[in-house]
C-alpha cells in the first residue's frame, strides 16, 4: 500500500499539472507560438524523436560526469574543512564568494580558455555549478562530530580510520545523499547553458536553442518537459541509493 502511494501521488500531481496548464492555455486562447500546451507537445516529440534520443543521451552522460566529478571533489574538499578548523576558515569564504558569481557569467570565460573543447566545457560546468552544497553538506557533517564518541574509540586504540568508518560516514550519509538530490538538479543547468550558449553546443539545449531560433515553440517545450524528465530520473536514482547506503536513518512517518 506505502509503495502504491508513492507512485500514485507523484503521478497524480504530475497529471494536475499538466491538466492546469492545458486548462490555462485554453482559457486565455493562447496559439502555441505564443504558449505551448501539453497537446502540442506529442507531436513534436514524435517528429523530433530521434534529434531527442540523440541529444538527451549527450545531456545526459555530461551530466552525470560532471555530477560524478563534483561527488568526488566535493567529498573530498568536505572532509578537509570537517576534520580541519584552520581549512574550514580558509576554504569557507572562498567557497561562498565562488558560488555568489553567476555561472551564466563563466560560460564566455569558459569557452574562450578551452576553445572548440565543447564536452569538457560542459562537463567542467556541470562540475562547477553543481559541487558546492556537497563540499558544504559534508564538511558540516564532519564538523559537528559529537567529541565524545570518538573519544571513546581513541581510549579503545580505534584507528582514524576506523573513526571515521564507524561514526564520521554514518554521520554524514544523510546530510551528503540530501546535498545530492540538490546537486543533480544544478547539474543539469550547467549542462544546458553550454549547450545553449555554445555556438557549436549539442544536446538538449541546443535542441532547445533551435526551437527558439525557428520559432518552434512547441519543440521548446518538449525539450523543457524531456530535460524535466531526466532529472526526475537522477534525483530517484540517488534516492534509491540513499535507501539502500542511508536508509536507516529515514524515520517512519504517521
Amino acid at each position: 500500500m506505502e509503495t502504491l502511494q508513492k507512485i500514485a501521488v507523484p503521478t497524480l500531481a504530475i497529471l494536475a499539472f499538466l491538466g492546469l496548464w492545458e486548462f490555462i492555455v485554453w482559457v486565455n486562447d493562447w496559439p502555441n507560438y505564443k504558449m505551448a500546451s501539453p497537446s502540442d507537445l506529442p507531436p513534436a516529440f514524435a517528429r523530433y524523436s530521434h534529434l531527442f534520443i540523440e541529444m538527451g543521451w549527450q545531456t545526459l552522460w555530461r551530466t552525470v560526469a560532471g555530477l560524478g566529478l563534483a561527488v568526488l571533489f566535493g567529498t573530498l574538499l568536505g572532509m578537509a574543512m570537517g576534520f580541519s578548523r584552520i581549512a574550514r576558515d580558509a576554504l569557507y569564504p572562498l567557497l561562498v564568494g565562488f558560488n555568489a558569481i553567476p555561472k551564466a557569467t563563466l560560460v564566455p570565460v569558459i569557452a574562450l580558455i578551452f576553445i572548440g573543447q565543447h564536452d569538457f566545457n560542459t562537463v567542467l560546468m556541470a562540475f562547477l555549478i553543481s559541487f558546492f552544497p556537497i563540499a558544504v553538506s559534508v564538511g558540516i557533517g564532519l564538523s559537528t562530530l559529537e567529541p565524545e564518541y570518538r573519544d571513546i574509540l581513541r581510549s579503545l586504540g580505534a584507528s582514524r580510520v576506523t573513526i571515521f568508518r564507524k561514526i564520521a560516514l554514518p554521520k554524514t550519509l544523510p546530510e551528503f545523499f540530501g546535498a545530492l538530490k540538490v546537486s543533480v538538479t544544478l547539474a543539469f543547468i550547467g549542462t544546458n547553458l553550454v549547450e545553449i550558449v555554445s555556438p557549436h553546443g549539442r544536446g538538449l539545449g541546443a535542441l532547445f536553442k533551435s526551437g527558439e531560433t525557428n520559432g518552434d515553440y512547441p519543440l521548446m517545450f518538449a525539450v523543457l518537459i524531456a530535460l524535466a524528465c531526466l532529472g526526475i530520473v537522477l534525483y530517484y536514482a540517488v534516492v534509491a541509493l540513499e535507501r539502500i547506503f542511508a536508509g536507516w536513518a529515514e524515520r517512519p512517518q504517521s
